[in-house]
């Protein structure tokens, strides 16, 4: 690649254009026509789509008028940088189930439910709208709304009724992000400078612009080995995306069932539910990460199985009602709460790893000796440290100040920001676009001191809080800030760079919300398809009532499992770091129990082999060259993602190309 060029601001006015383009369009297409998600994971399909499309158009304007480039190869990393940061906010990173979170209290209660008794005295002033005709209304939508125009549509929501709670959560939104941006650039030298940590998400962008700007893009979409890999994916999907749409052709199997092979006890019983999924996407990022990492990944995922089978010839198996009431998204055993304690030993290595760092740090904060950025972060490490402790401590004041107390809201919020960083952590050195946790960071607080370490509207606040950005991690924004430290690296004006991130979030926080209203209150959200939405939803406030009415003291079982994965954890730290031979690195214990990991473990498992082999029988030359070839597989697999959501607009049903 080329030396990093200057960031221009036309390349940070396009992104910012883009992005809030596909904010605005996104809750329309995703809730209402339920086609192809257009951001989804963190290396979302519709910015990858138009990057493609950019780059071939500034090749071919640079060829045209053989002068200075339109777009560099910096300009379309900014710019395609942009649009993923925002893009997950539309949907699951902020606005998916916002306003189903602020209305279902109101709107779902009834005489059976008792919500109005049992909640309703519980809800902060100022969290819901006060308007219950404006509750209505977005559900059932306008009189009239599917014959309105967008203008109209909007000038008929009701905004007074939204405005306070708006303003309200707004503050919250925007003071997660203000932490998260602190957190980035705090930890962006020791990531990025200092442990040179692999990004392998950011390696086909990077190979795309650095072909364009070293003027070889033509070679480069030419490659033997990057058409090889792209053709496996478009044959693939052309087939099956027929076959989707005509049932008499054949499709080639991409899903393959494998647990009825398994028994339902002994060694193996832990597989009965097993899946194996070939994506060749997930494929190409296999092998893009480090050989240790992916490896790790599909290795935990089996052990994981096998100790299920463990537990039943020794006749320990533990019924899944011992969990209790949980808040984690896939938590269905109280053997993955081992990941509690999996977590809090891998933060702890984080801080361990960067020691030198944040003390270096934290005494130029403490002599206000504010030096200049890093190659790789937007502001001095010392002013994010202080920016981390003003904004953290506005969080804790706006918990306090709506009915939180201190103490609850000083654990509550090191929590969230503990599993967010460690997640961040697994996603951007591991290379998986598509992450969830196993359980919600409340689910260790409550483990270990029960609920009566919050009071009862502490309790039901902290659960809202967490649905709203801290327990689905599928499009959550600190990855991809990471992310967009990376590409910042080396490029400068730092300050504009970074001035277009915030104005982006601000701005796409906005967009998102008021096309999120526009659609719902057009169609009405009861006809939206918003199944898994209301359902998470109202689980939520279905688990606070149970803790409510049924308080919970400490549960030692998944304390057992907790400390087993602390321990665990760190025998695997000491063993990474003390045995240079180790192969099995931490960060694959941290994804045992994933739900994303049942979806990708064999794709880990056939980049790692291909990587291993290719290495071991061709050397670090023909690496080079295959590398290609898995890049096109990833390169394939998007751009018919792109093609197959356009063509699911026009038909209705929409093809998936990727994990949903």
């Amino acid at each position: 690649m080329t030396a990093p060029g200057g960031i221009r601001k036309r390349a940070v006015l396009l992104g910012l254009v883009l992005g809030l383009a596909v904010c605005a369009v996104t809750p329309l297409n995703n809730l209402y026509y339920g086609a192809t998600p257009l951001g989804g994971g963190h290396f979302p399909l519709a910015p990858f789509c138009i990057l493609a499309l950019l780059t071939l158009l500034a090749a071919g304007i640079g060829r045209l008028v053989r002068g200075r480039a339109v777009l560099t190869g910096t300009d379309l990393m900014v710019c395609w940088m942009l649009m993923v940061v925002v893009s997950g906010v539309a949907h699951t990173g902020l606005a998916r189930t916002f306003f189903i979170n602020l209305t279902a209290p109101q709107h779902f209660a009834s005489e059976g439910n008792q919500w109005n008794h049992i909640l309703g005295p519980l809800l902060p002033m100022g969290w819901y709208p006060g308007d219950a005709a404006a509750v209505e209304t977005l559900y059932n939508g306008l009189s009239g709304g599917y014959t309105m125009s967008w203008g109209q549509v909007l000038a008929a929501i009701p905004w007074k009724a939204w405005a306070g709670p708006l303003a309200a959560w707004g503050v919250f939104v925007g003071l997660c992000f203000f932490v998260m941006l602190s957190l980035t650039n705090l930890f962006a030298r020791q990531w990025v400078s200092n442990e040179r940590m692999n990004f392998p998400l950011l390696r086909l962008p990077e190979a795309m612009t650095g072909a364009m700007d070293a003027g070889g893009l033509a070679g480069f979409f030419t490659d033997r080995f990057l058409l090889c890999g792209a053709l496996i994916s478009i044959c693939l999907h052309t087939i099956n995306g027929i076959g989707f749409y005509d049932p008499s052709v054949p499709q080639l199997p991409t899903l393959i069932l494998a647990g009825p092979y398994f028994p339902k006890t002994g060694l193996f019983s832990g597989f009965t539910k097993l899946k194996i999924y070939f994506y060749p996407a997930f494929i190409g990022f296999a092998f893009l990460t480090a050989r240790q990492i992916s490896l790790s990944f599909w290795v935990f995922f089996l052990l994981g199985g096998f100790f299920y089978g463990v537990l039943d010839i020794l006749g320990q198996q533990v019924p899944a009602s011992a969990l209790g009431v949980t808040f984690g998204p896939t938590l269905a055993l109280p053997e993955e709460t081992q990941m509690i304690g999996a977590y809090g030993v891998f933060f702890l290595f984080i801080l361990w790893l960067a020691r030198h760092h944040l003390l270096a740090t934290a005494r130029d904060a403490l002599r206000f000796r504010f030096r200049g950025p890093d190659e790789a972060e937007w502001v001095g490490a010392s002013a994010s440290l202080w920016c981390l402790l003003l904004g953290g401590g506005a969080l804790v004041a706006w918990s306090v100040a709506f009915g939180m107390p201190l103490f609850q809201a000083i654990l509550l919020l090191g929590a969230f920001f503990m599993v967010m960083l460690v997640a961040s952590r697994i996603i951007c050195q591991g290379g998986i676009a598509y992450f969830t946790l196993t359980a919600a960071p409340t689910d260790g607080l409550l483990a270990f001191f029960g609920t009566g370490l919050f009071s009862r509207m502490a309790l039901l606040m902290a659960a809202v809080m967490q649905k709203m950005l801290f327990v689905d991690l599928r499009e959550s924004l600190l990855p991809s800030l990471f992310h967009a430290a990376k590409v910042g690296e080396g490029r400068r004006p730092k300050a504009l760079y970074l001035a277009g991130i915030v104005v982006a979030l601000a701005l796409a926080v906005c967009v998102s919300f008021a096309a999120v209203l526009a659609v719902c209150h057009k169609y009405g959200l009861r006809d939206l398809q918003v199944d898994w939405e209301t359902q998470t939803v109202t689980t939520v406030y279905e688990n606070v009532q149970r803790l409510l009415e049924a308080p919970a003291g400490p549960n030692n079982t998944v304390i057992g499992f907790t400390l087993l994965g602390a321990a665990v954890m760190f025998a695997l730290v000491v063993a990474y770091q003390r045995f240079y031979w180790w192969p099995i690195h931490p960060l694959g214990y941290l994804t045992m129990y994933s739900s994303a990991m049942r979806i990708l473990w064999f794709s880990f498992f056939l980049g790692w082999l291909c990587n291993h082999l290719t290495l071991r029988y061709g050397g670090i030359v023909l690496l080079k060259r295959v590398r290609l070839l898995f890049i096109g597989l990833i390169l394939g697999d998007f751009l018919m993602g792109g093609i197959f959501a356009v063509i699911g607009l026009w038909t209705g049903q929409s093809y998936l190309v990727l994990p949903n």
